[in-house]
């Protein structure tokens, strides 16, 4: 399993970042892998809800089904699965100050041939987690205004 973490802080509050994060077709805002994020359901947003997601990473596109799987006043757990990975995006969320302090960690979780693959990925996935952290904060600190 590879694992990416970032801890960092932003000017919004936990009660606007946590449903902006809970709808994961914002992705496309704030994860540069994301190209393009759609709901597969309709309703309100809450656990069970999921989305379509195509990302780019390393020159590879590849297409996961994200599911909300839980939702509180200070975490989102979104797994995304194919055949040949399971991603586990974990977002934590307490307060700071008058912003938010967040903890982001993905789990990659590689299947079959696909787990030969792991090793070089830890590689790409920091770079992606510096980049992914760098473009939530704009978002994030945009919603704060």
């Amino acid at each position: 399993m590879t694992t990416v973490s970032r801890t960092f802080t932003v000017t919004a509050a936990p009660d606007v970042v946590v449903p902006y994060l809970a709808d994961f077709g914002n992705a496309v805002r704030w994860d540069p892998g994301t190209q393009s994020c759609t709901r597969n359901d309709s309703g309100p947003v809450q656990v069970g809800a999921n989305w379509h997601n195509t990302s780019k990473i390393a020159g590879i596109t590849t297409e996961l089904t994200y599911t909300l799987e839980q939702l509180t006043g200070d975490r989102v757990v979104l797994v995304g699965r194919n055949d040949t990975a399971t991603s586990t995006e974990t977002i934590d969320v307490v307060p700071d100050g008058t912003g938010s302090s967040i903890t982001y960690t993905n789990d990659l979780e590689f299947h079959g041939a696909a787990k030969l693959a792991a090793p070089a990925a830890k590689l790409v996935f920091e770079k992606l987690g510096d980049d992914t952290e760098e473009q939530l904060t704009e978002v994030l600190n945009g919603l704060a205004r």
